[in-house]
């Protein structure tokens, strides 16, 4: 497994957004009303937020930069590193996080680059640019994290519409010396990766059982090693920000490390599973009132698509988060 230690680097703040449009999984007309209250009950989702195909996730995760810039009083001159986390780029050629630069005014010294991760992709994209931003010095920068999965769906697909949404994120970090650090456990199986696979051409597919015994096998003892690394108890951590795969999955994961259902949130029944961006968009909409907590520890954890799966314990105490955008 890769452990990351990075030192000097706090989240400044988190923002997200989400298509206005909300379709209810109540209202599914090819399926049965049986099969849709199991899908409910299991799954834990009833509504999901459906971009057009006009809205992309680059533009969301613009406008959840712009708002969160404008609320950091944020000198934009000094941002030196983007990162844009999706899977579904507006083109292949080139790199969204270029024109993501450019799209937000930042200078031609700001360096860019895209990572292609799904469920696993904020603790992923979090831990490259603290990386950097700790190794280098680099004074601020930007993680944009988003998706439009349901642009890639067959509508008659009951493993994957009823559990799919779009959104798009925004953290900004900054180098301070007087940070906590924040340490990271990130693991691979490709051996796993037709698990959930969208070949060119084609509609993407799920296979939903292998996706539930591998996060069943895998992201428990993922988080005990991350623990384990830093040195912090289980009972230590304020909250625990759960990838929103589903209510089943995560609710198993949650009873075997024996954690207190308070301490992990929920955002499954109202905004789905939003691959990249779940474990943000939980941020933004379940702490929120939370900031007068002066130590706030998090365990972040992601994983599905790759397979992938990584932990990530962060300090979250003087993260500004905005009210959520529809759009």
């Amino acid at each position: 497994m890769a452990f990351i230690r990075t030192n000097n680097v706090k989240i400044s703040g988190i923002s997200a957004a989400i298509p206005r449009n909300t379709e209810s999984n109540e209202d599914l007309t090819s399926m049965s009303k049986e099969s849709i209250d199991l899908l409910i009950k299991t799954t834990g989702i009833q509504a999901r937020r459906i971009a057009p195909s006009s809205l992309t996730a680059a533009d969301m995760c613009q406008a959840a930069a712009e708002k969160l810039l404008t609320e950091l009083n944020w000198d934009r001159s000094e941002i030196e590193v983007l990162i844009f986390v999706t899977q579904t780029p507006d083109q292949p050629i080139p790199g969204m996080s270029m024109q993501l630069q450019d799209r937000l005014g930042l200078p031609k010294s700001c360096m860019a680059m895209d990572l292609n991760q799904g469920c696993a992709g904020y603790v992923y994209g979090l831990s490259t640019i603290m990386s950097l931003m700790s190794g280098s010095q680099l004074k601020k920068g930007l993680l944009l994290v988003g998706d439009t999965i349901t642009h890639l769906l067959d509508k008659s697909d009951h493993s994957t519409v009823p559990i799919f949404s779009d959104a798009g994120t925004a953290t900004a970090l900054e180098f301070d010396p007087s940070a906590e650090k924040a340490v990271f456990n990130l693991q691979t199986d490709g051996n796993g990766a037709d698990a959930i696979l969208q070949l060119r051409g084609e509609y993407m597919k799920m296979n939903g059982h292998q996706v539930f015994h591998f996060g069943l096998k895998e992201v428990v003892p993922n988080i005990r090693e991350t623990l384990k690394g830093t040195g912090i108890e289980l009972d230590e951590i304020d909250h625990f920000v759960f990838h929103q795969a589903n209510k089943l999955l995560n609710e198993s994961i949650r009873k075997k490390l024996n954690i207190p259902p308070e301490k992990v949130p929920y955002t499954l029944n109202i905004f789905g599973n939003t691959s990249c961006a779940t474990i943000p968009i939980t941020i933004v909409h379940s702490l929120k009132n939370e900031n007068s907590n002066p130590s706030k520890t998090c365990l972040l954890s992601g994983f599905g698509v790759g397979l992938s799966w990584g932990s990530g314990v962060v300090n979250l105490s003087e993260c500004v988060l905005p009210n959520l955008i529809e759009l």
